[in-house]
């Protein structure tokens, strides 16, 4: 049976497409993204996640581990009798029908408001066999679809996912593949090359996402780069996405270490929608 590794389904999203959405997050990324804010999407495999400032000390999970003397296995126990929440396994294996079921509890939503599903990651089109079982499903019960995507793929799994998907959310990071390479540990080439052959053949919306990320993508020349570059590209519209901080706890949690960037003022952002404006 098909199953795909999901860190989580949220219900109830404005930001992930139009109208309200269900957000599934498929767990695996092949980029490195220094500012990435859902670092537990990163991993193809399950984690624990174990949140220090939560925990109460009260020895439950050591009392209630069926294996204590051995390596963690994952089995979740710990978590699901946390009673401060401090541990979370983050990412499961789920059939096609399971997700449904979870998309099928919105729908009354979907109508209501021109909304729908959005597919995310991590980075979704890395488990395309299970994706577009999912858009097929979705497909035949009228469900808006969406894609998000950092385009790092082969164009054939485009080619999989065209006919079921009503929206591309394509996120750019910048212009230049030196400064890709510093900011995600892989070239930008594909990714370029992928979307300039997608905006000829895609019947659907392509919206462009930017993650503004001030000393790393806000200098001008760059941006002037990659604003010349989108001429060239059929699109919907581009979306400027603040860096956030938000994902600071998550790292954490899994013992990971970040880099911190500044957050992008009102300001800047205003004169960065000028710019790609004009």
């Amino acid at each position: 049976m098909n199953k795909g590794m999901i860190f989580d389904i949220a219900h109830g999203s404005f930001v992930d497409g139009p109208g309200v959405r269900t957000t599934v997050f498929f767990k695996g990324c092949n980029l490195g993204c220094r500012w990435c804010h859902n670092p537990e999407s990163q991993s193809f495999l399950p984690q624990m996640m174990f949140y220090k400032n939560k925990c109460s000390r009260c020895g439950i999970c050591k009392d209630i581990c069926p294996k204590p003397s051995e390596a963690c296995d994952l089995c979740g126990i710990c978590a699901q009798y946390c009673p401060s929440s401090a541990k979370k396994v983050c990412g499961s294996l789920w059939t096609a029908d399971e997700v449904m079921a979870e998309i099928e509890k919105d729908m009354p939503f979907y109508k209501s408001s021109g909304g729908g599903v959005t597919f995310s990651g991590g980075e979704c089109m890395l488990q395309v066999d299970f994706l577009k079982s999912l858009l097929e499903q979705c497909r035949n019960r009228g469900i808006h679809t969406a894609v998000d995507t950092a385009g790092n793929v082969p164009f054939e799994a485009f080619e999989q996912i065209m006919p079921f998907t009503d929206t591309i959310l394509y996120d750019v990071k910048c212009y230049t593949e030196g400064l890709h390479i510093e900011g995600t540990g892989v070239s930008n080439k594909r990714i370029l090359e992928n979307l300039q052959t997608l905006s000829k053949c895609f019947d659907g919306d392509i919206i462009i996402r930017i993650t503004i990320i001030p000393g790393y993508n806000t200098d001008e020349s760059e941006l002037m780069k990659l604003a010349e570059y989108l001429k060239s590209i059929n699109f919907k519209s581009i979306e400027l996405l603040p860096y956030h901080r938000m994902g600071e706890s998550k790292y954490s949690a899994l013992e990971m270490e970040t880099d911190i960037f500044s957050v992008p003022s009102a300001e800047e952002m205003e004169n960065i929608e000028k710019l790609f404006k004009k």
